[in-house]
């Protein structure tokens, strides 16, 4: 009997502490506490995302759609090749066409919107050798910026055009090279562009051969530069530089590198290998 009604009033007082029937209160608390700690609860919370919406805010007001208002970057923009087989790599075989299809077919993508009928269409014909400055008019905004002119046909034998396979059908590979897009960048002066030099690394200095540069001296001409931004600058065309390998070792691999080289980019360290210069691996196939 006393065990019986041990468990009922232990029965009883956990009912009681969820809802007491005598107090009318719910977990310990009426329903003016409970009404009390949700206003509370829901004016705290309100100020909360009021605060973050207004910070938000604020902090919107501060930027700038046609240019960033931080800019933190690297002295030496990197660069880029195209196509870029796999982990930079670009191996064929001269005799399988399957090998190589896809690396012409790439750049057959990549330079459509360069073909020279599309350039005088969209863009200007630009005097050389110096910046293309478009400054703005205090707060008049000189938007959209015009671009120059990248004409397809500039890359000459690596253009698609006169050998629409790139010189891979021959052994004689183009790869075309890109610097990296920074807004504001002057990459040169006293009228001296900005140019690319390849080699080969160390270890194979005698499998590379002779190059060909496009255009002319691997330049960046100046007219291509200052880079506005994407919006800012909507027909932007980023320039080129094609690298074709004349007599370039068969059935070897040859690790290669292509730098920049101007008279107001800082070269490129050890720590960052990236900066100002690409590395891959070329292997050509000849059996």
């Amino acid at each position: 009997m006393y065990k019986g009604k041990e468990r009922k009033g232990s029965s009883s007082e956990w009912r009681d502490a969820f809802w007491n029937p005598r107090t009318h209160e719910l977990l310990g608390r009426t329903a003016s506490s409970w009404g009390l700690i949700l206003l509370f609860y829901l004016v705290f919370y309100l100020f909360l995302a009021g605060m973050f919406v207004l910070t938000m805010y604020i902090m919107l007001l501060t930027l700038d759609d046609y240019k960033p208002t931080w800019q933190d970057r690297l002295a030496t923009p990197g660069m880029m090749i195209h196509p870029k087989g796999d982990q930079l790599e670009i191996t064929f075989s001269v005799s399988e066409t399957e090998s190589w299809d896809r690396f012409t077919q790439t750049l057959n993508t990549f330079l459509s919107p360069y073909n020279d009928s599309y350039q005088v269409q969209m863009n200007d014909n630009c005097p050389p050798d110096q910046f293309f400055i478009q400054e703005d008019s205090g707060e008049v905004r000189n938007n959209p910026k015009r671009s120059c002119q990248f004409n397809r046909s500039m890359l000459e034998e690596c253009a698609g055009i006169s050998d629409r396979f790139y010189g891979y059908s021959r052994g004689q590979p183009c790869v075309l090279i890109k610097l990296n897009r920074v807004i504001g960048m002057l990459p040169g002066k006293n009228g001296q562009s900005p140019y690319v030099t390849c080699g080969a690394k160390r270890e194979d200095g005698d499998k590379l051969g002779p190059l060909a540069y496009y255009p002319p001296n691997g330049t960046f001409n100046l007219m291509y530069y200052p880079y506005y931004g994407k919006k800012a600058q909507v027909n932007y065309t980023q320039p080129l530089v094609a690298v074709k390998f004349l007599n370039a070792s068969v059935n070897t691999d040859i690790n290669v590198e292509c730098k920049i080289n101007s008279n107001t980019l800082e070269a490129g360290s050890e720590r960052d290998k990236f900066a100002g210069r690409v590395s891959f691996k070329l292997r050509i196939n000849h059996t």
